[in-house]
């Protein structure tokens, strides 16, 4: 086949593995597309957790038309055992003669191993196509691979003059209907949502996914539903109340809190997932946080809070993308900061590179890189 009809078969492959960016986790969305004869004889890409995963999914599309087919599959096909078979074993039963793979996988696990099999068996095996373009289909996963956590966002809303909050707290709703669906998809993309007991406290927030507001179709949409994230609330001294939407049912809960903290008798009788953390002047364990949720799988970690948090997670290093919605209008001098960042001189600023903006409904989405980020 040619140059350009294997950039065309692994564009598709790419196109695939974003299907399964709300339902994956916490396998990286993978796509793969089998070509036998210049023909498509079969697609796939990750199913949720326990399932198939794309080769699979492609293989018993194809059946006995994938031997002596071209698999083009955007991440390295495993080579382990975990709750499925190895990948690169299904592909050599399957009598598949060629692989083209955009990646190596980053997992200790893999790691060259399921291209050294196929190689073995006589499959020949490329990779390297469209490589960037599969990274950026699975960014956190490879940042919990290569760097022992997943990748940090914190989510913002703000005012054209910088404010997201009323000085009395008042927060609903700075941003549109469209911003808000663009937020639903965001968690939906997420292993964990972490906000801190003051955003809990003035908006008693629920941070699930809801179908219904996610603007997706509407099969994508029960998937990324079902699959909540884990909802992560900071709160050192336990204010949380027992009755919070936080804590309900509709998703699991983890309540952080100081070592020292005593545990209130109705958090301990809700039966509330607790994570004791050390603090300082600042706060709970940040990174002793992320290295929990590492040990959880957690690839993408989403934070929706408040300036001082926001601010806490900035300056100590952990902040992977800012992602700012800025509504047109204007909240005046005593609403509350974006960041809590007490810098006093110029030489402070945190440098960033704009990585996009767009616009979402009536608002503007801005994400941003803190350039000296760990």
């Amino acid at each position: 086949m040619s140059g350009e009809f294997d950039t065309l078969m692994m564009a598709r492959a790419l196109q695939l593995a974003r299907r399964g960016r709300y339902s994956a986790m916490p396998n990286p969305h993978v796509g793969c597309v089998l070509v036998r004869e210049g023909a498509v004889v079969g697609e796939g890409f990750t199913q949720p957790a326990g399932g198939d995963h794309a080769e699979i999914q492609a293989l018993r599309q194809a059946g006995d038309q994938a031997r002596g087919a071209t698999a083009y599959v955007t991440l390295e096909p495993c080579s382990h055992h975990g709750k499925t078979g190895p990948c690169a074993l299904a592909l050599i039963e399957a009598g598949v003669s060629r692989v083209v793979a955009a990646i190596e996988d980053p997992n200790p696990l893999v790691a060259g191993n399921g291209f050294a099999r196929l190689r073995e068996s006589g499959v020949i095996v490329d990779s390297g196509l469209l490589a960037d373009e599969a990274r950026a289909v699975i960014p956190g996963f490879i940042a919990r691979m290569t760097r022992g956590r997943g990748r940090v966002r914190i989510k913002l809303a703000m005012s054209l003059d910088g404010r997201t909050a009323m000085a009395s707290g008042d927060s609903q709703w700075i941003t549109g209907p469209a911003a808000r669906a663009d937020v639903q998809r965001l968690r939906a993309m997420s292993c964990a949502v972490v906000t801190g007991v003051g955003t809990v406290l003035a908006d008693d927030c629920s941070l699930s996914v809801r179908a219904a507001e996610t603007g997706l179709p509407e099969a994508q949409a029960q998937l990324a539903s079902v699959r909540q994230p884990l909802r992560v609330v900071l709160d050192s001294n336990l204010r949380t109340p027992p009755a919070a939407k936080v804590l309900d049912a509709t998703a699991p809960s983890l309540l952080c809190h100081a070592i020292d903290a005593p545990v209130p008798a109705a958090i301990a009788a809700a039966g509330v997932e607790l994570l004791p953390l050390a603090r300082d002047q600042k706060g709970l364990d940040l990174a002793a946080l992320l290295q929990h949720l590492n040990q959880r799988q957690s690839n993408e970690i989403l934070v929706e809070c408040g300036p001082h948090l926001a601010g806490a997670f900035l300056s100590a290093g952990l902040v992977d993308e800012l992602i700012v919605y800025m509504a047109p209008v204007l909240m005046g001098s005593d609403a509350q900061p974006l960041l809590h960042l007490p810098l006093q001189k110029m030489a402070e600023k945190v440098p960033l590179k704009i990585a996009d903006m767009r616009r979402v409904g009536e608002d503007w989405r801005i994400t941003a890189v803190p350039s000296l980020r760990a």
